[in-house]
């Protein structure tokens, strides 16, 4: 009888796309994979280090793994296992700690999958910057979507950002690799693919760029639909926006991180761009790309943001195309710049600045859904929910549900727009 192995991913899309290439790695090797939760032989989890409250989350599931199957072997990997291998190894009963660097080969550290009295500390503090390869190809449940990790590792060192320490500088998988991955994924069943990484318009891989890659995926007979995930406004060319307009394969959606709309703050941040800079290219890529849907990142509470910052960033957010935005609350990570700032802001104005925003992304993402309401688009579905309402996806990520007898699990359909309800947009069939 085969090992059982179940993992858990704590954190970004990127430890997504690496957890499910990790799944098919252990199954490959012989691991039958059960769902997180279920008696396993093996755990992973993949840990988030972004925050301290990030790291406590990743102490809760290693606690709760031991008590609900205390025989496990448990393995801990990734960011936060990259920056707190003491913390980790105190932990009773955690039996493997592998970092970054050596993370993907996890199955070359797994031996009979019997627990150990101390625990195996796989960690290299040089991360390296050398082009990469991976082995095998992501495990997804649900085969609809699917992440393809492309690049890696961050050079920008944002001031309040741990993630260049823990994931390393920045590198790029190699062209070739990926078109093979994404192959792979589509003969699969994927029909959307969302390029994955911490800067991937920074990508720069044997001599080819971004542009390159989105080409070359372009190319790939199957593929429905290429999907640009978080990308740093000075990363984009604008060639790829025009593409965007273009192009029958990539989704008319981008996420910006904003941050923040003051200069100061957004200085003070060490970010690479001014409000005017991200002012012109979100209203290039609006005026550009028919329909686009813009999804952006703010920060509220950052040291120094005074009321006059917090309106400044509240009027851009308002004055901006913007469909949607996820709001964060400034906290202080040790080991980045911004712990050593002065004038912190009071938490309860930091939560009292977070609700605000949040109720202004509510009206925004009506507002876009609104805008479309009429028209027909063309939605990928991916699941039915327990009212039989079958859910998906539209280009431009607008999230829409639809009631059909018909089995629409991975199908793309045009359906008519016709109402707003909740976080949905109500279709109807077309035709």
């Amino acid at each position: 009888m085969s090992l059982r192995a179940s993992l858990h991913t704590l954190g970004c899309r990127l430890n997504q796309a690496e957890t499910a290439i990790i799944a098919n790695s252990l199954r490959q090797a012989g691991f039958q994979i059960v769902d997180f939760g279920e008696p396993s032989d093996v755990t992973v989890i993949n840990t988030c280090t972004v925050t301290e409250q990030a790291d406590a989350k990743c102490r809760q599931a290693v606690r709760k793994t031991l008590r609900k199957n205390p025989d496990t072997f448990v393995a801990v990997i990734g960011c936060y296992a990259q920056m707190a291998v003491d913390t980790i190894s105190a932990i009773d009963g955690v039996d493997l700690i592998i970092g970054n660097e050596h993370k993907m080969n996890l199955v070359d550290f797994l031996d009979s999958g019997t627990k150990l009295e101390q625990p195996l500390v796989v960690h290299s503090p040089k991360i390296s910057r050398e082009e990469f390869t991976i082995e095998t190809v992501g495990l997804y449940d649900n085969a609809t979507r699917a992440n393809l990790k492309i690049q890696d590792g961050c050079n920008f060192v944002c001031s309040f950002c741990i993630i260049p320490t823990a994931r390393g500088p920045a590198r790029s998988r190699k062209p070739d690799d990926i078109i093979k991955e994404a192959r792979a994924l589509v003969e699969m069943g994927h029909r959307e693919l969302v390029l994955t990484g911490v800067n991937i318009g920074t990508y720069a891989g044997e001599g080819k760029n971004f542009a390159d890659v989105l080409d070359a995926l372009e190319n790939i007979d199957g593929l429905e639909r290429i999907r640009i995930s978080s990308i740093e406004p000075t990363t984009i060319a604008e060639q790829v926006i025009r593409k965007m307009a273009e192009s029958d394969k990539l989704c008319n959606h981008l996420h910006i991180p904003i941050q923040s709309g003051d200069d100061g703050i957004l200085k003070a941040m060490r970010r690479k761009y001014t409000v005017r800079d991200f002012t012109e290219f979100i209203e290039f890529a609006h005026d550009t790309v028919p329909g686009i849907g813009i999804g952006t990142d703010v920060m509220v509470g950052f040291p120094g943001e005074g009321r006059e910052q917090f309106i400044n960033t509240k009027k851009i957010l308002g004055d901006l195309p913007i469909s949607y935005f996820h709001v964060f609350t400034y906290s202080d990570r040790q080991g980045t710049s911004s712990v050593k700032m002065d004038n912190k802001v009071d938490p309860q104005e930091k939560k009292k600045r977070n609700r605000i925003l949040i109720e202004q992304g509510k009206r925004k993402k009506t507002t876009f859904y609104r805008q479309h309401i009429g028209s027909r688009a063309d939605v990928l579905f991916e699941q039915k929910d327990e009212n039989g309402y079958w859910r998906g996806y539209t280009t431009n990520y607008m999230e829409v549900k639809m009631q059909s007898d018909e089995d629409l699990h991975n199908c793309v359909r045009c359906v008519q727009l016709e109402e707003i309800d909740g976080n949905y947009l109500i279709g109807r069939p077309v035709g």
